[in-house]
């Protein structure tokens, strides 16, 4: 796809897409400053959001500041709790709003997902005459979210780039089947080295992205 310096270019990061895909995927850690500097692609930059989640005890606000002083601007849900202790915290559809009502000031909306249930979000982007781009972890990327994006980069395809930090170490089996929904996970700032810029999240393994989902964040 063409780029030129003068289109307008909204930044949309599903943090848990990215997040865990990355963590699933790789055992790694997101740089999402690197993310944003090669979406925008020296065009001009409108808004670059990251939808994330709040937990009531407020530890995750290092990872807050860290993308904030990237230029990110953070866009906060609380953590949603049930009496069945389910726990619950999805930014689909406040983040498809947001590209809604921001489309009139851009040109090129970058979604940094590759979820597919955002196909529709992007047909409406097409309707409405702009271009939409993906940036999102190839195998974990849905093939027609691919397929519709005028522009897709597989962040798998330059880790060094879109990783930071050692591989993590993952729990044994027993360990995990011992774990609950409720308990704490980390994220935490990893201190900037050579070109990163960058910082790292802290949790422990996964199985399922979708039940990930609803997992607490601790930061």
């Amino acid at each position: 796809m063409f780029k030129h310096k003068d289109q307008r270019v909204g930044v949309f990061i599903d943090t848990q897409n990215m997040y865990y895909s990355a963590r699933n995927l790789f055992k790694r850690k997101v740089n999402f400053k690197n993310i944003v500097e090669d979406a925008v692609a020296g065009r001009k930059l409108i808004r670059a959001m990251a939808y994330v989640v709040a937990t009531e005890d407020g530890q995750e606000k290092p990872f807050f500041d860290a993308l904030e002083k990237a230029g990110i601007e953070t866009i906060a849900k609380d953590l949603q709790e049930y009496a069945s202790g389910a726990k619950k915290a999805d930014w689909d559809v406040g983040l498809a709003i947001d590209v809604v009502q921001m489309l009139d000031t851009l040109d090129v909306v970058v979604l940094a997902s590759g979820d597919g249930d955002f196909l529709p979000l992007v047909n409406y982007v097409h309707s409405r005459g702009r271009m939409i781009e993906v940036m999102a972890f190839g195998q974990t990327t849905s093939g027609k979210l691919r397929t519709l994006a005028n522009d897709y980069t597989d962040l798998s395809g330059n880790k060094r780039r879109y990783l930071i930090g050692p591989k993590l170490d993952g729990p044994k089996a027993s360990a995990k089947k011992s774990r609950t929904i409720a308990q704490e996970e980390r994220e935490v700032p990893e201190k900037e080295t050579g070109d990163t810029g960058g910082f790292f999240m802290e949790i422990e393994d996964v199985d399922d992205q979708e039940e990930s989902r609803t997992r607490r964040l601790e930061f």
